[in-house]
């Protein structure tokens, strides 16, 4: 007697407003290129930011085991949140400004083949990150990203050239701050920074590597400290970031690491996966190794 087949339920979640691309298309490629032989699809637009949480958390409870996150790593946050520590599936059809995790992963910048991707349904057990128990995937930080994070987010346009634009303007008039920070309970650091990353992922996103060597799956975070730096320095620093060679900066300093303490001047702006929030003096980061389930090609 031949076994009847069911499919896996899978949503794909878009966020319209990620990105500079158009997403009226998008379910149309979804449907026609998702396997439906293996796939029940169900397609939803959020229409407010963190609604895609609420969405998945729904979802859960009617046994759906793969989300797909069309937009970008503020998208994947909402939704991989919901799903750490569980046995459902995170995929991506990466959609947003900077698709930081998706580069890392290597997945596939255009929907189409982002969607093959999920039909092989190759699954790796990848790190997040923690600051104050707030889960992030690829980068989080404070300092000079957080504030250009912020201002970005303010701003109607979104792509990299806005994003270049927003880092220029605030360049002049930001004031590093003074930090200490306490390594694994062992090491101490006092620094003025002019940034400080804490990667789970290698890059921000559109290729900027602040930490070239970093392993999702390797149970550390790498903290990278930008010391302050001159207006001549610039050019030398962006050439770096972008080619993978940052670490070779006079100006930076990299450690892996599993757990941080940070203690900060001011209470301010943090950016978690690109998003901003504000939280206290006091940020206490760890790692949560092979956490998270994803599709990968």
């Amino acid at each position: 007697m031949l076994q009847s087949f069911v499919k896996e339920k899978i949503l794909y979640i878009i966020n319209p407003n990620s990105g500079t691309r158009y997403k009226g298309q998008i379910p149309a490629i979804i449907r026609n290129h998702t396997d439906n032989t293996i796939f029940d699809v169900e397609i939803y637009f959020t229409r407010y930011r963190g609604e895609a949480t609420e969405i998945v958390r729904q979802k859960l409870n009617e046994n759906y085991r793969y989300f797909v996150a069309v937009g970008g790593d503020g998208t994947v946050n909402e939704i991989a949140k919901e799903l750490i520590n569980t046995e459902a599936v995170l995929a991506i059809i990466p959609s947003g400004s900077g698709n930081g995790l998706a580069r890392h992963l290597k997945i596939p910048l255009t929907p189409k083949k982002a969607i093959e991707v999920i039909n092989q349904k190759k699954c790796e057990s990848i790190d997040y990150g923690l600051i104050n128990d707030l889960p992030f995937f690829c980068t989080c930080g404070v300092g000079f990203d957080a504030l250009v994070s912020e201002k970005f987010d303010q701003k109607k346009g979104r792509g990299l050239l806005n994003y270049i634009k927003t880092t220029f303007l605030e360049y002049f008039d930001y004031k590093p701050e003074t930090y200490q920070i306490i390594i694994d309970d062992q090491e101490t650091i006092s620094s003025r920074a002019f940034l400080i990353t804490f990667a789970n992922a290698s890059q921000y996103g559109n290729n900027a590597l602040i930490a070239p060597l970093a392993d999702i799956c390797d149970g550390k975070l790498e903290i990278c400290i930008l010391s302050p730096f001159s207006l001549i320095q610039v050019p030398s620093i962006g050439i770096r970031l972008f080619t993978g060679k940052i670490e070779k900066s006079s100006s930076v300093f990299i450690k892996q690491t599993r757990k941080i303490l940070l203690k900060r001047e001011f209470e301010g702006t943090i950016h978690i996966d690109g998003e901003t929030r504000r939280l206290g003096k006091e940020l206490q980061l760890s790692v949560i190794s092979r956490g998270l389930k994803v599709i990968i090609p």
